[in-house]
């Protein structure tokens, strides 16, 4: 089999293609001929070295496969089916514990970047069969973070209103299921072009915080002078105060990623004069991930597939990811 791994210390440069042999399943285990695989912003930094692990290490987290062979007594699913890895490989219900993030792909535990995968049969899921194989690629992460925070940490539904930060694959994610879940969007991005791809996709409102470096007095202009009802916060050091400004009282920020960095300074005073909540969320369990797809299912919603390359293309796509000039999300087919 191939893999893609980090090899001797982290950086783009030290990934190497190697062939290994194909893994056979064990007790509980199956294998999973992988077909493809999704970027997500915590892969670019791990292969950075922000997040150390030993190495080599098989980066990447997403990915969507099928089942080749089963061991013994794995009931859970048979060969031919159509799966995705969880991105927790212990979180399978319940409320999130030390226990469950313990076993995340991509770091510590080996990622998605080989086309033949060992996997234990308790950590995949089935993906909804209108789906290819590039879409379903995109679901472990980004999406069922999307998922967690408005239907489950801070559920939405008619009348509400969402703000979300850029037109990242969470981001996107996130406006897509708010609106199958009949709420109102906002999108910010620097780009106008983006923002028309973002109505096309069913934003109400749009602001272009490059112009409009004030966007969170403007997303409460947009909503009546009330403000948002939930703020996927993505940006971190850079928005995290506007977000603050956006959330109307009583109103939750879900923070889900650092993009401009992790030390802001926190307007304290905001917090606790609208009573904010404010939620971390780090993807979800696979009880959540199959809830989500049951509505995906239902909806034959289709996710944002910007470009796909070749297995063999890994650094033209961190690149573009680097660059930060997709739409959606980047996806590698094996």
């Amino acid at each position: 089999m191939r893999t893609w791994e980090i090899q001797g210390a982290y950086g783009l440069e030290n990934l190497r293609m190697v062939d290994r042999p194909d893994p056979e399943p064990g007790p509980g285990q199956i294998v999973v001929a992988m077909k493809a695989a999704s970027l997500n912003y915590r892969d670019l930094t791990t292969i950075r070295g922000a997040l150390v692990h030993p190495l080599p290490l098989i980066p990447f987290s997403d990915g969507a496969g099928e089942v080749l062979a089963i061991g013994e007594g794995v009931t859970r699913v048979r060969p031919g089916d159509r799966i995705c890895p969880m991105f927790f490989q212990s979180w399978l219900s319940g409320p999130v514990t030390v226990e469950a993030r313990a076993g995340a792909l991509g770091g510590p535990l080996p990622g998605v970047l080989q086309d033949r995968m060992l996997l234990d049969a308790e950590g995949v899921s089935r993906v909804p069969d209108h789906l290819s194989w590039a879409e379903a690629s995109t679901l472990p992460c980004a999406a069922l973070t999307a998922w967690r925070a408005i239907a489950f940490e801070a559920p939405v539904g008619p009348g509400d209103v969402v703000l979300v930060q850029g037109t990242g694959g969470v981001s996107m994610f996130a406006l897509q299921f708010a609106k199958a879940r009949g709420a109102k969007v906002v999108v910010t991005s620097s780009s106008d072009a983006k923002l028309e791809r973002a109505k096309a996709l069913g934003a109400d409102m749009v602001i272009n915080y490059r112009t409009t470096p004030a966007w969170g007095a403007k997303a409460r202009e947009l909503t009546g002078g009330k403000g948002v009802d939930v703020v996927i916060e993505v940006g971190g050091e850079g928005t995290f105060n506007e977000s603050l400004d956006a959330a109307r009282v009583g109103g939750a920020v879900v923070v889900i990623g650092v993009l401009g960095g992790v030390t802001p300074q926190v307007s304290v005073r905001t917090i606790f004069s609208k009573n904010l909540r404010i939620l971390g969320i780090s993807v979800g369990s696979r009880e959540q991930f199959e809830d989500m797809c049951a509505h995906i299912g239902r909806w034959k919603l289709q996710p944002v597939v910007d470009q796909t390359f070749g297995f063999d293309d890994l650094q033209k796509a961190l690149r573009l990811m680097e660059a930060g000039g997709h739409f959606g999300k980047i996806v590698l087919e094996f």
